[in-house]
């Protein structure tokens, strides 16, 4: 677990901030703990968390792969591919029996880390898996053959409640809320959690929350300290204690699609996401 507290250094809500050490190095990979990225909101900050939460923990020795699970393919474009010239996504693996999972996964410019890109193709998949037999559990079968391969896999889901979503969840063991602090992205919390709720009672008993992040913070504003002292008071510690803040280097970093840690690496986004791999490999969300 986490080491001993500093005595000078508090976090965002007051709290007192653990050192987060460097995790270990790994003996043997696998099996992959599922992280759903996940906030019905849009523009809360779950693909820039995706891609650099991923780039972070693989700068840490953990193989992993990130599931663009949006049909904006915004995780593809970060991490170096343009999903228009994709022949065959994930829409086909979960829309067709034969298709090969190791076939459609692609490395990426980060050592460690791999993409199950998505494209447009993918916005269909929430139609026609209605007729589907246990349609939620669809994502769970696909990517069962690659668990044993990797130590984290991250879901980057669309920003809606509906079928996709609810796929990722059913797949997961854990769920990550990111959180922009502000007021109107603070409402959908509850409904949110919520629907957590629901799906771990239905359809997935091992789901837990692994943590809500705080992003876009700016410490400058009222308005911000108030969004993040409203969460702890309602969640208490599942609020993490990394913050991640508003800074113009992150579409930077996506236009140059790389992750901030590869882009920008001395910056205080990139370090941010690294005391974020290294607070849930401490917590055991990501080890």
């Amino acid at each position: 677990m986490v080491s001993q507290l500093s005595t000078q250094d508090l976090d965002a809500v007051g709290r007192p901030l653990p050192v987060f050490p460097d995790p270990a190095p790994l003996a043997s990979h696998g099996p992959a703990r599922v992280i759903a990225m996940c906030n019905q909101k849009g523009g809360v900050g779950k693909t820039t968390t995706t891609i650099n939460l991923a780039a972070a923990l693989a700068e840490y020795g953990r193989r992993v792969l990130v599931v663009d699970f949006d049909p904006q393919g915004a995780a593809s474009v970060g991490l170096g591919i343009s999903p228009h010239e994709l022949d065959r996504t994930i829409y086909n693996l979960l829309m067709e029996r034969d298709a090969s999972i190791h076939e459609l996964i692609r490395p990426t410019a980060t050592p460690g880390l791999d993409l199950l890109p998505a494209n447009i193709d993918l916005s269909a998949a929430e139609v026609q898996l209605v007729g589907e037999v246990a349609r939620e559990s669809v994502l769970a079968r696909v990517l069962r053959p690659v668990l044993d391969d990797y130590d984290v896999v991250l879901v980057d889901c669309q920003p809606s409640l509906g079928l996709l979503t609810v796929n990722a969840l059913t797949a997961a063991h854990g769920v990550l809320i990111p959180l922009a602090c502000e007021f109107f992205a603070l409402r959908g919390v509850a409904l949110l959690v919520e629907t957590i709720e629901k799906v771990r009672d239905r359809l997935n008993p091992r789901l837990e929350v692994d943590g809500i992040l705080a992003t876009m913070y700016d410490p400058r504003t009222l308005h911000a300290r108030e969004v993040v002292a409203r969460v702890h008071e309602a969640f208490g510690d599942t609020l993490l204690h990394t913050v991640i803040g508003r800074t113009v280097k992150f579409p930077d970093a996506t236009v140059a699609a790389e992750p901030i840690t590869t882009y920008a690496p001395a910056h205080a986004g990139a370090i941010a996401y690294r005391q974020l791999a290294r607070e849930l490999v401490a917590r055991g969300d990501a080890a």
